[in-house]
């Protein structure tokens, strides 16, 4: 059927086409400051005994590859919605404890009571995307991305923040930079060539998911971070309801919403268990349930990503989940993006 994308043409699709120059701004950016060499020394040095990984929304679900990697290297790290930090875990706030924050804005309401709640605690590692910010000037350093002015949904600030979060987990673990500098080099170019046909990846995604009432973005590790981010701006962008969730959890009940009414993506991730993802798939099919791998062997264009290190596979996975939004916008008859009940920054608890 013919797929009308005018409905998508707006502030939110010119924010997803600029992550490409956003990615190549922040990387320039990145550099190791005399703030972040200390902490990062000290943390070497054991002198922290707990990580503590915090933000809202996609910005806290930004966080979960670094979480993998610090656990993998042998730290610490605990992921903590900061809410649930501030009133039912503030007795982390001490000076074993080091903070990564991470916040967009640097100036939401959660962000603000946490530098109040800290008071110099614990030592505070801000990323954000905003340098006068509330958040990047009590840190005791801050990683500032370069994504610009974002309209509304999180797009370029997201995947930036990943490639941040990425780099500063090869600082907090001592490793050479510039290798890692080298890999997130070749994000840019991958997600531009991408983009570069956004319009028949819409258009592709539009056929596949006509006719759905139920979309669940499921996958395992890294590709976690896809999943909650893709399920959360499918709700913010088109106010359809996406549920993420690991793999695994999917089995434990979520099985039984299968239907002709119901989608689900499953990303194929890393090769540690992406032979059972691809078993998941197989089983939905087996009992006539609609789904799609997402990844490298993907048998839609719009679903097929590239074979890229582990250290930029995140932020390549978010795109088909954008141009869902795109997608679910030409079938809806919904300008994606606009906000009607939210805000781009949350001042109220």
């Amino acid at each position: 059927m013919p797929v009308d994308l005018s409905y998508t043409d707006g502030p939110y699709l010119r924010d997803i086409l600029d992550q490409p120059r956003a990615l190549e701004r922040t990387l320039l950016g990145l550099k190791l400051s005399e703030g972040l060499h200390r902490v990062a020394r000290r943390l070497q040095e054991g002198k922290f005994k707990i990580i503590v990984l915090t933000g809202m929304g996609s910005s806290f679900h930004a966080l979960h590859p670094l979480n993998i990697q610090l656990i993998q290297h042998g730290l610490t790290a605990i992921m903590v919605e900061t809410s649930e930090l501030l009133y039912y875990q503030s007795h982390l706030f001490d000076s074993e404890t080091l903070i990564v924050a991470v916040s967009q804005s640097g100036q939401s309401v959660e962000v603000v009571r946490l530098l109040e709640m800290n008071a110099g605690k614990s030592s505070i590692i801000a990323i954000t995307n905003t340098a006068d910010s509330a958040l990047a000037k009590g840190a005791d350093a801050a990683v500032v991305t370069q994504a610009g002015e974002e309209f509304s949904v999180s797009c370029k600030t997201y995947v930036t923040a990943l490639m941040a979060l990425r780099w500063l987990g090869e600082v907090f673990c001592g490793r050479d930079i510039r290798h890692i500098q080298q890999q997130l080099e070749c994000a840019c170019p991958t997600v531009r060539d991408y983009l570069a046909q956004w319009r028949e990846h819409a258009e592709n995604l539009a056929q596949i998911l006509a006719g759905t009432s139920h979309l669940f973005l499921i996958g395992r590790g890294a590709s976690l971070a896809a999943v909650w981010t893709g399920a959360l701006i499918i709700k913010e962008s088109n106010r359809f309801y996406a549920e993420g969730m690991s793999s695994a959890a999917f089995r434990h009940g979520p099985l039984e919403m299968l239907s002709d009414k119901t989608f689900v993506l499953v990303f194929a991730g890393d090769k540690k268990t992406r032979e059972l993802n691809h078993r998941l798939l197989a089983d939905i099919r087996e009992t006539e349930g609609r789904a799609t791998i997402v990844g490298e062997d993907a048998a839609s264009p719009s679903c097929s990503v590239p074979s890229t290190p582990p250290s930029i596979g995140p932020i390549v996975e978010i795109l088909p989940a954008q141009m869902a939004t795109l997608a679910l916008a030409a079938l809806t008859g919904r300008e994606p993006g606009r906000f009607v009940l939210a805000s781009k920054v949350t001042k109220k608890e």
